[in-house]
């Protein structure tokens, strides 16, 4: 994305009262979470994500109900964003969404949060707002931040922000409430025209909340084609080529515009919409992978994502060999990736389950692998041929001796195993380089290439060198 010019630089104002900070909601700041704050952040833009953000908020008001002081959580939605994805592409508004988290962060004061919570909107805790004056002034600092016109893709994008506020103690003593009050208020202030400013009001009318349109947009998301894939390729680290593809879920909802995996596949299982999503997913992915081989493309393994509550329906293998036996796609070509959690929880149905998988000719992945509680020797009960090391592992590297150690001895153990390790995220030469001298197999990440359409995939692969 070309860069332009940085709005002046504000801070925030802060209150007389100390702001109160725990060990935890320090190691937050730093940007390196830790402890009861695990690596959640949202692959975008790099802020925490709308998970780590609650549990950094439930921690503030634990600590600011001890010290008896308040703060601010600020939500701040983006106005009419939509249109810059249907005039300019997703490219671009992924390009701006980007600028417009580097710009809240720069605004932002040295204790507060910034966090993507979903599609675009933004989400900051204020630990120095504890007044009104203060949380009002860096919601104008912020809505100033975002003012200077952006150019994306040698396009001039000028945009704004609705921005809610709900303060601590006033308006709420939790930190689901706090989130609550400041998204009504934001709400209303784009019901109001947007480009301005809310406090709470206890008597505004609620808005429904993002969750549950959440579920009730993707009721519809199907139907209504909002649904697609994105590519992104596997590149074999010796000889660089790409040498694979993972198809992965997005959500461009009419109503909420562009809405991460992260947010809307948790409520999709819970909710069981889930097994159609994923049904068709897997079908349109196998679907896509006959095409490029008919438009003349190399043979490439397609992985497709598996959910638990796909994992447990007695139907998933009927479907399977339907959607194979439908698209006329080669068994052998399709990779299903499942966590490691999903086959420890019921290690003996999951043997099974994989064992009738393998029958039918596709090939199989461990994702994320050393983020659950499985083990090497657990795993050698699976018929499984690929290893994905999780990409918390991976990103610290080289800087960090521990995440070289657990890296490097997933790679050996997994090639032990005589399986294909994949290493996640990766997105530097030097991690690149950890990875081609400790013998990893293949790589993923931004270094090469981020998840993609498939015109722009095939692109890809069209452009290797033969």
């Amino acid at each position: 994305m070309d860069t332009f010019a940085d709005p002046d630089a504000a801070s925030t104002v802060s209150d007389d009262a100390p702001r109160p900070r725990s060990r935890r909601f320090s190691a937050a700041l730093d940007g390196r979470p830790r402890g009861r704050y695990p690596a959640s952040r949202d692959s975008l833009t790099g802020l925490p994500d709308r998970a780590m953000f609650r549990r950094i908020l439930g921690d503030m008001v634990g600590t600011s109900r001890a010290c008896g002081t308040g703060f601010a959580v600020l939500f701040v939605g983006l106005d009419r964003f939509r249109l810059v994805n249907e005039a300019l592409g997703h490219d671009a508004g992924d390009a701006l969404l980007a600028e417009v988290a580097t710009r809240l962060q720069r605004c932002a004061g040295v204790s507060d949060v910034v966090a993507r919570t979903g599609g675009d909107e933004f989400a900051v805790l204020a630990g120095g707002a504890g007044r009104r004056e203060a949380a009002a002034t860096l919601a104008r600092h912020l809505q100033a931040a975002l003012e200077p016109a952006a150019v994306v893709h040698a396009h001039e994008c000028r945009i704004t922000a609705s921005i809610g506020i709900g303060m601590f103690p006033e308006d709420a003593g939790d930190g689901a409430g706090l989130m609550g009050a400041a998204d009504v208020a934001m709400h209303q202030a784009k019901e109001d025209g947007g480009n301005a400013l809310r406090f709470h009001r206890p008597e505004a009318r609620p808005v429904p909340g993002r969750r549950l349109r959440l579920q009730t947009g993707l009721r519809d998301a199907l139907e209504r084609d909002e649904l697609s894939l994105h590519y992104q390729a596997k590149v074999d680290l010796a000889s660089g080529r790409i040498c694979g593809v993972e198809a992965l879920l997005r959500w461009e909802s009419a109503a909420l515009g562009s809405v991460a995996p992260a947010e809307f596949i948790p409520i999709a299982e819970e909710n069981g919409l889930i097994l159609p999503i994923g049904r068709w997913a897997l079908r349109a992915a196998c679907a896509q992978s006959v095409a490029w081989q008919r438009q003349g493309l190399p043979p490439l393994r397609m992985a497709v994502n598996l959910s638990t509550r796909q994992f447990a329906d007695d139907e998933l293998l009927s479907d399977l060999a339907g959607t194979l036996a439908s698209t006329h796609m080669d068994p052998s070509m399709l990779e299903l990736e499942l966590t490691e959690a999903m086959v420890v929880r019921d290690a003996s149905r999951a043997a099974r389950m994989l064992g009738a998988i393998k029958r039918l000719g596709v090939h199989l992945a461990i994702d994320d692998f050393g983020t659950g509680y499985s083990s090497f020797a657990q795993l050698k009960r699976f018929p499984i041929d690929t290893l994905k090391v999780d990409r918390s592992f991976i990103s610290d590297i080289p800087g960090s001796a521990e995440d070289r150690d657990i890296a490097g001895a997933i790679i050996a153990m997994g090639k032990a195993m005589r399986l294909t390790v994949v290493a996640e995220g990766v997105e530097t030469d030097a991690q690149k380089a950890f990875l081609r001298a400790h013998d990893c197999d293949q790589m993923q990440g931004f270094l090469f290439s981020a998840p993609v359409p498939a015109d722009r995939f095939a692109e890809l692969v069209a452009r290797q060198p033969r």
